[in-house]
């Protein structure tokens, strides 16, 4: 009999320990038979063991195999599963699948105990203990656009999931706040600004208006592009006046993000690529004396095989550039932070450029070579946010769409709907501010997050504030009315939760008993493949199956 310690975490781990024993009595001494469980559609069990088929390609001839073929093969695992009381009762399909239904009052005991102690006991145990996520990552001096959406609605929830698991998640924005632009954005502030003391958020007014003042300037004049270049060398000097008036554009910067971050409920720890900038000399000398780093046309590279451009680390006139900070980012995270997990959230068109960062990292031995073991570092790409003419989001006058001013609109329309629906009569202005907040920033993070995060996908307002189908919408509903059902039942749901009694008799209380039991292994998979549309489907399911349940179960 199985003990209720092994009927811990999630049911796939809890069938796969009872099928390995049978696995191991019905096929001994055969090696590397790991039980292949999948959760079922049809009519024929909750979960099914794959292993017939596989194994009896791997046996059939040998000395002494009575079996004569897959059934036979599935009718002995189904024998020699020990006695459960999960199980209620197994039996076998087809060329050999073992199909398991489960126990309802088994299944209504998990859950009841779940009530009572906690949804965290349901939270996936994961291999590592520390990971640092990257996301968002904006460059200072220009605002945060619609392109940064993906990365960081999609990277905040990965370290949401993660840090569910039990894992202490190191939330890192990589922002771009070094490098040559800074000399051309100085430069043309001191020419603004004679009298550096007269500088001040209110001065410069709009950054970005700034920025793209200060870049034609670059283009047009050589004299103002010289100077700008040698800004760039008095900054990385350390030169006092040009590092006061860095860290008074960068501060500027980052007030205008956190104010994003607040409205998306996103919480980043910042360090940019000047934080990493003093570990860049000592890394590149540690990559030299393992034999990493070449000369290549003046500049100092690595090679990676099976790539035919290489990994330049110093350039040709002696700098350093996104691969050299990239490197030393990811010593500083392996060796001072102790991350076994690192994790970086880009859009699809760096996959390349990490991917050779990467393999650098497995020639200096400081990745395992096997990507299945830990330490590791991950890519987590992401396709184009669209607009109806399926070309790159952008405004009528072909600007970048400000993230700012997409979140205002989400909003906007969020608060129509609400007092279409008469809802102003009902609510504060308070409280129609906050639901239209809740609402409208929901939707666009859902409308994201429920795609593949490798397709592009088309920004459409209509569609995601729909409050039928797949949409935040429609999911913030049914979480509202279960809200309504337990404030109009008048019970105290501590209590019940300790003397009432689950019963899963009906069908479709069965149904979505079975899917709150599937959590974990759900959150589970989408920790370990990185892809939050897997828990956005549960979700959408899970309120398709509350919405059944709640029509048809009701005395």
């Amino acid at each position: 009999m199985a003990t209720e310690e092994e009927n811990a975490g999630n049911l796939k781990r809890k069938l796969a320990k009872l099928f390995q024993l049978s696995l191991e009595a019905t096929v001994p001494g055969e090696p590397d038979v790991e039980p292949l469980i999948a959760a079922c559609t049809g009519r024929f069990g909750d979960y099914q063991c794959n292993n017939a088929m596989g194994l009896w390609s791997k046996i059939k001839g040998r000395p002494g195999i009575e079996f004569r073929g897959p059934p036979a093969v599935g009718q002995a695992i189904m024998r020699n599963l020990p006695q459960s009381e999960m199980v209620e009762s197994c039996s076998v399909a087809g060329p050999g699948f073992v199909n398991v239904v489960l126990s309802r009052n088994w299944m209504a005991q998990n859950i009841q105990k779940m009530l009572v102690d906690g949804i965290e006991t349901w939270a996936p145990k994961l291999s590592i203990k520390r990971a640092v996520v990257d996301f968002s990552s904006p460059n200072i001096a220009k605002e945060m656009h619609v392109g940064h959406l993906r990365s960081t609605i999609i990277g905040d929830t990965l370290a949401r999931m993660l840090e569910f698991s039990n894992v202490e998640v190191l939330r890192r924005n990589h922002v771009g706040d070094w490098g040559t632009q800074f000399g051309m954005l100085i430069e043309f502030l001191f020419e603004k600004f004679p009298n550096f003391e007269d500088f001040n958020e209110a001065a410069i007014g709009d950054l970005q208006a700034f920025y793209k003042a200060s870049k034609q300037r670059f283009d047009a004049d050589s004299e103002f592009k010289a100077r700008a270049q040698k800004a760039v060398v008095r900054l990385q000097s350390g030169e006092q006046a040009y590092r006061q008036a860095w860290a008074q554009i960068c501060e500027i910067s980052r007030r205008e993000f956190d104010q994003v971050y607040q409205r998306l409920g996103v919480h980043l720890e910042e360090k940019g690529e000047s934080f990493y900038n003093p570990y860049i000399p000592g890394v590149i000398e540690v990559l030299t004396n393992l034999g990493l780093v070449e000369e290549s046309r003046d500049a100092r590279v690595i090679f990676i095989e099976g790539i035919n451009i290489p990994l330049i680390v110093v350039k040709s006139d002696g700098g350093y550039n996104y691969a050299s900070t990239d490197m030393a980012a990811l010593w500083y995270r392996l060796n001072e932070e102790k991350a076994e997990w690192i994790i970086y959230v880009t859009d699809v068109g760096q996959q390349q450029h990490f991917d050779m960062v990467f393999k650098a990292a497995k020639r200096a031995g400081w990745l395992p070579a096997n990507d299945s073991q830990y330490p590791k570092a991950s890519h987590v790409g992401f396709g184009l946010v669209l607009g109806e003419d399926g070309k790159r989001f952008r405004t009528r006058s072909t600007e970048v769409v400000r993230l700012a001013d997409l979140l205002d609109e989400a909003k906007t329309r969020s608060k129509a709907a609400l007092v279409e629906r008469g809802k102003a009569a009902e609510w504060t202005e308070e409280e129609l501010e906050q639901t239209a907040e809740a609402i409208g920033y929901g939707a666009v993070k859902y409308a994201d997050l429920k795609n593949n995060r490798l397709t592009n996908y088309t920004f459409d307002f209509d569609q995601m504030l729909n409050d039928k189908g797949n949409t935040a919408v429609y999911l913030l509903y049914a979480h509202a009315r279960i809200c309504s059902i337990i404030r109009k039942s008048g019970k105290d749901i501590g209590e019940l939760k300790k003397t009432g009694t689950i019963v899963l008799d009906h069908a479709d209380e069965r149904a979505l008993g079975l899917h709150l039991l599937q959590f974990a292994e759900v959150v589970e998979e989408a920790c370990t493949n990185l892809l939050p549309n897997v828990l956005c489907e549960y979700l959408y399911n899970l309120s398709e199956n509350f919405t059944r349940f709640y029509s048809n179960c009701q005395e």
